[in-house]
């Protein structure tokens, strides 16, 4: 793992969450490269908020269709069997309840599994967009993100500081340093990097947290 990149890390430590038979939602940013490391032997169907289901990996240079996007707008490709359908048929399936897991990103997570990703305030943004629904209506919430920001501060915090898309919304967190899950408002570390300590964590990570007794390696 020390040769690859903290958002490979993430990815691929992500890629390990999908389970055969999910219907899974990927959000923008570095939640859409999951795309291209499902497990061999997994088959899952990923849907998209602007109304899609079946999207497969990102495309090669070269072989992009414009009119083939996700809902933060890249290019994609379709699998045999993919559907199309309104933007609305999209979130009446999110808000159902058929999502068996959203992977999304963030800029700020609290010890209490709080989310804000949608905006820092003074910057022009467009809207929250399907997150709020995805946040409650999700059977699992995943969240991937650095766990510094460039800064170099903790983007793990004990309260957030941005405005909130979900309060104790987070199942569990990935970040390249380690992983976390969160219950009844308290956070647990379940897997640490191979070239990270407890002690070293701690430094780089402001909300508090406690350590599972089953701790392992993240791999």
């Amino acid at each position: 793992m020390a040769d690859i990149s903290p958002r490979e890390r993430i990815v691929l430590r992500a890629a390990r969450e999908l389970e055969d038979g999910y219907y899974v939602n990927l959000g923008i940013g570095i939640p859409t490269l999951v795309a291209n490391h499902i497990p061999e032997g997994v088959n899952i169907v990923l849907e998209s908020e602007n109304g899609m289901l079946g999207i497969g990996p990102f495309p090669f240079e070269g072989e992009e269709e414009a009119d083939l996007i996700n809902a933060g707008k890249q290019t994609i490709t379709e699998l045999d069997g993919s559907s199309y359908f309104s933007s609305a048929d999209s979130f009446g399936m999110i808000r159902g309840g058929h999502i068996d897991l959203t992977i999304m990103g963030a800029m700020e997570v609290s010890q209490e599994g709080d989310l804000a990703n949608w905006m820092i305030p003074g910057k022009l943004v467009k809207g929250m967009g399907g997150g709020m629904d995805l946040v409650v209506s999700a059977k699992r919430v995943i969240i991937v993100m650095t766990h510094c920001n460039k800064k170099g501060a903790s983007k793990l915090l004990k309260q957030c500081s941005l405005p909130l898309t979900g309060v104790r919304c987070v199942d569990r967190l990935i970040t390249e340093h380690a992983v976390f899950d969160f219950d009844n408002g308290k956070m647990t570390l379940k897997e640490l990097a191979p070239d990270m300590t407890v002690d070293q964590l701690r430094e780089v990570t402001d909300g508090q947290f406690t350590e599972a007794p089953d701790l392992c390696v993240m791999s």
